[in-house]
């Protein structure tokens, strides 16, 4: 099983000193959390996209390539790739290239975002966002797999005749997950495909992460995939730790109460209680964590958030080393222990890809979807 840390890359005042980072240094600083995150053993880093403030990760492919220079082991991965405002063709490009720099060490989650406004900025209309999902991913897959591609839709200009430059890496696109919170039509088109499914579950309980999730599972099966228990599933959440859990609570909740993505509303106990949220010991964190595969089944990546809401970086890198050093390798061997041998224990990587040709579920469309009408489905 895989675990990581991603980066919603947010500029917060620390309310305990009242300082800001600046924008170049909360750059930086994702940049030491991916080193660091290499150096104590986790398996992924990610960072989100954004266009507005207060977050600095507009160009994921930037940070990620530079990142590719100074890891050697680390998958490099997006927690939002924005397809419903980003060109397909733009993508199709940029992470090929990230792919051919990374040593093939590339993965991203295709998502909509969460701010309204990205729409209008890149001309779309938030109005479309599932069918911009559906038919830009469409376009994105065939520009992959296709040497010459000949296409027309409804949110962009036709293409006629259009390789997109540099292939993908051996000829193999990087393994791709759908990212959602909210909508079946995300799941449904995960499992189309035989594509990964993420759950950013940071602000949801978990019997809804459990439908969701669900959801796919049946899809995946249903198009010819796999089992519904092989389906390849990521989930998130939030972790604070100190030895004590009294003192993790006492050091986090100043910074919990003014956080931009939850603080003034619930309080950090009903939100500890009500989402994945844990803020405590190095065993709390390992016996929450363990509970999640009890709602949505053997999983296969793990992505922590541990660096917004105004943590200075040193807190973030002694929250690193816990994970590294007393959590992690307990939740690896338990998660294992458990795990059916048919079920995968990591999501493809580009040598497995590579490996399997055609013959993985993430190279081709699925027999019963090749049966019916050739094209992605617009809702579940």
């Amino acid at each position: 099983m895989q675990f990581g840390v991603f980066s919603v890359s947010d500029v917060t005042p620390d309310p305990t000193t009242g300082r800001t980072p600046t924008e170049g240094e909360r750059v930086q600083a994702m940049v030491q959390i991916a080193r660091k995150a290499e150096e104590v053993g986790l398996d992924v880093f990610a960072t989100g996209e954004h266009h507005n403030p207060p977050f600095v990760a507009s160009s994921p492919t930037t940070m990620l390539g530079y990142i590719a220079a100074q890891t050697e082991r680390l998958t490099l991965s997006t927690s939002t790739t924005l397809i419903t405002t980003n060109d397909p063709v733009k993508i199709a490009e940029d992470y090929s290239m990230l792919q051919h720099l990374a040593g093939g060490r590339v993965d991203l989650m295709m998502g909509r975002g969460n701010t309204g406004p990205v729409y209008p900025w890149f001309g779309q209309d938030i109005r479309n966002g599932i069918a911009l999902a559906v038919e830009n991913y469409h376009l994105l897959r065939r520009l992959w797999r296709e040497d010459v591609v000949t296409w027309e839709g409804r949110f962009r200009t036709p293409l006629q005749g259009f390789t997109a430059t540099p292939r993908p890496l051996d000829g193999v696109p990087p393994f791709v997950w759908h990212g959602s919170i909210r909508s079946p039509e995300i799941a449904e088109q995960a499992a189309y495909y035989g594509d990964g499914f993420f759950h950013n579950n940071i602000f949801w309980t978990m019997d809804h992460t459990s439908r969701m999730v669900n959801l796919y599972r049946r899809r995946f099966e249903h198009y010819g995939h796999g089992r519904a228990d092989q389906a390849v599933v990521g989930l998130g959440g939030q972790v604070f730790m100190r030895k004590n859990s009294q003192d993790a609570v006492r050091e986090f909740r100043p910074y919990f109460d003014v956080a931009p993505v939850y603080g003034h509303g619930p309080s950090l106990e009903e939100f500890s209680r009500d989402t994945p949220l844990t803020v405590g010991s190095p065993q709390q964190v390992i016996e929450r964590t363990l509970t999640f595969a009890d709602a949505v089944g053997d999983y296969q990546r793990q992505l922590f958030l541990i660096d917004h809401a105004g943590l200075p970086l040193k807190t973030v890198l002694e929250q690193m080393d816990i994970l590294g050093e007393e959590v992690v390798p307990v939740l690896r061997t338990e998660f294992e222990a458990r795990r059916p041998a048919h079920v995968p224990s990591d999501p493809p990587s580009h040598a497995d890809l590579v490996a399997a040709g055609e013959d993985h579920p993430h190279a081709r469309t699925s027999p019963r979807a090749r049966q019916q009408a050739g094209a992605a489905p617009e809702r579940a």
